[in-house]
């Protein structure tokens, strides 16, 4: 299931090829920096078969991203629930992403997601997409600005899944965009 394509992106549904990719960029001390814990292999194939049949069965996740030449998949950029009521009411879409280190540096994720905000208001007709990271995470609130996104400070929160035991990942700073009028 192919969801859209860029100039140089297909932003699809995980395929069994992409496992080794999934587990790469979930278990990758660098990548995983602003989360609490990395998953070893059979987390990340967990994770990755709920998110593919989320995908499949309603179209929202966290999709793929393969390089449109070679269909070689680098991380992933989504649509997906935030799940955290009573933080964000039940229904909130958030757009997040991730890639291998190898693929950083190079507007993949603008370029993914900037597509994937079209796709949300367009396709999806949703009224409003947010976005949140870890306070200290400057290179994915850099990519939040560049898409559009814009800071709702009296929305920032202590994320209630991140134990105690990592209160410097504790705080997020929440971004918003409304679908264009």
């Amino acid at each position: 299931m192919i969801i859209a394509e860029t100039e140089r992106l297909r932003i699809r549904n995980w395929q069994d090829p992409d496992r080794d990719l999934f587990f790469e960029i979930n278990s990758d001390a660098e990548v995983m920096t602003f989360f609490p814990f990395r998953r070893d292999r059979a987390a990340a194939d967990a994770l990755f078969d709920r998110n593919r049949d989320a995908i499949a069965d309603t179209g929202y996740g966290f999709f793929a991203l393969a390089l449109k030449e070679t269909d070689e998949p680098i991380g992933f950029c989504g649509l997906a629930v935030a799940d955290l009521v009573p933080i964000l009411p039940a229904g909130t879409i958030e757009i997040g992403w991730r890639l291998a280190r190898r693929h950083w540096s190079k507007g993949y994720v603008t370029e993914a997601a900037s597509a994937l905000l079209a796709f949300g208001f367009e396709t999806r007709g949703l009224a409003e997409i947010v976005s949140f990271a870890v306070a200290d995470n400057d290179r994915s609130i850099a990519v939040m600005e560049r898409i559009g996104l814009a800071r709702d400070i009296e929305g920032d929160f202590e994320h209630p899944r991140v134990p105690d035991t990592h209160p410097h990942l504790k705080r997020h700073v929440l971004y918003r965009l409304k679908r264009p009028q």
